[in-house]
């Protein structure tokens, strides 16, 4: 992907400071959030989940060491913090999500957690230890699923992270069903125990895959049961919810605080509005175009997230007019390809569109919490939305955005080498080579 020249940025003028929040107890209540998933939960994705009412944003999760060595790099125009390791970005983030989001961490060993915690500690709210992808790419290493038969490990990983961090930065931990409700309820039990501020429960066991229905209906005697406990801790809701209507639905089932939406959301990320967007091909990809271009989002990582948008169509050609879209996207090798899809570039115009939808909430989310301190960013965030420079892709040259980082993870490039379901003929809603995890 090519990238312009660096360029220095015009002289910042004041503008009004964002409200920044710490997550309580309460945050993770009453909320409909985006849940982590490689590639699909890209950066891009995340800010488009929260213009359209997610409560929080989980980012995908990222191995231990893979963080450990990189270096953090802000972009002075669009503001976008990039940890970059040798070839590519590890992972990448944005100061306006930063009230609302959550680090994912994979890892075996509660010192390298609390390393990579502390390397991306001042751009987060929140970390969430994975405790349930079942691809081997994890549990080979003893993460992931593989901590669900190891609870002293699990345990001793979420207690060293809440020891590490500041009483501002929650830490939660995101679990899968035992066979057994009995075993599940005394792992519950122990995370619980360990000062979680909630526990998000993937209403599946270990073994079982996206196309076995969520066993929804184990999970009200675990929301019960952790009540019973005296613990104002929220659980969270995993599996099979198809929105924000849809949640009503599985809140009322399961007594679920909250409930967090994958792969809806890999579909239309504006499947947290109460009126998501239709034609989604018309409504939401070409301002998915434009923001990443704005945000310098790699090329291959946009062209998969668009490769599994899908939404209901209101027009009589809508199905059509869609596979055509998504074709032509699919067959494209850059931005410039898609020009007309986009309608121009002007990028920027919709991230302010996302700036303002955010701001706007400001109040409404994260009840009871106190102003922060640690916001020095925010400033920057607002500089950048009101800066006007002839050059706004100034990302430094070389930079790639996030592939899934860890061992036996392919280089960014490579991930044009992954056939869409358009063009495979398959159609799993998370299609996921072996090597990549999806919780």
């Amino acid at each position: 992907m090519s990238r312009r020249l660096h360029s220095e940025s015009p002289p910042p003028r004041s503008a009004k400071r964002a409200k920044m929040e710490k997550l309580t107890l309460e945050s993770f209540k009453n909320g409909v959030v985006l849940a982590p998933m490689v590639r699909s939960g890209a950066l891009p994705s995340r800010l488009f989940a929260l213009k359209h009412g997610a409560s929080l944003v989980w980012a995908p999760e990222t191995i231990d060491k893979a963080i450990l060595h990189s270096e953090r790099v802000v972009d002075p125009v669009t503001g976008v913090v990039s940890y970059n390791g040798k070839s590519r970005a590890i992972w990448t983030t944005h100061p306006v999500e930063k009230p609302y989001l959550i680090y994912q961490i994979g890892s075996a060993d509660p010192d390298l957690a609390v390393q990579a915690a502390k390397t991306v500690m001042q751009d987060v709210s929140g970390f969430d230890l994975n405790c349930g992808c079942p691809k081997p790419f994890s549990t080979h290493g003893g993460m992931g699923a593989a901590l669900l038969t190891n609870p002293d490990l699990l345990c001793s990983i979420l207690t060293a992270l809440r020891e590490a961090m500041p009483p501002e930065i929650t830490v939660t931990a995101k679990i899968r069903l035992l066979p057994s409700q009995e075993d599940t309820l005394k792992l519950v039990e122990r995370i619980i125990n360990t000062g979680v501020s909630a526990l998000t429960v993937h209403c599946r066991t270990r073994n079982m895959r996206d196309r076995d229905r969520a066993m929804i209906e184990r999970l009200k005697e675990i929301v019960e049961f952790v009540k019973g406990m005296g613990k104002d801790i929220a659980v969270i809701e995993n599996g099979d919810c198809l929105g924000a209507e849809d949640a009503k639905r599985v809140r009322e089932a399961t007594g679920a605080h909250s409930v967090m939406i994958a792969r809806a959301a890999e579909c239309n990320p504006s499947c947290f509005s109460n009126t998501p967007l239709t034609d989604i091909h018309e409504t939401l990809v070409p301002a998915y175009l434009r923001l990443s271009k704005y945000l310098d989002n790699n090329w291959s990582l946009t062209k998969f997230c668009l490769s599994q948008f899908k939404s209901s169509h209101t027009k009589p050609n809508g199905k059509a007019d869609e596979k055509r879209v998504r074709e032509s996207i699919v067959k494209s090798r850059s931005f410039d390809e898609v020009v007309d899809i986009a309608g121009g570039w002007t990028g920027e115009e919709d991230f302010e569109e996302i700036v303002r939808a955010i701001e706007a909430r400001e109040g409404k989310s994260h009840a009871g919490a106190e102003p922060s301190t640690a916001d020095a960013e925010v400033s920057s965030l607002c500089r950048a939305v009101e800066a006007k420079s002839g050059n706004k892709y100034i990302t430094p040259p070389g930079t790639q955005n996030p592939h899934p980082p860890a061992s036996g993870a392919p280089l960014i490039a490579d991930v044009q080498r992954t056939l869409p379901a358009l063009i495979s003929g398959k159609d799993p809603l998370t299609p996921t080579p072996l090597v990549m995890p999806v919780l």
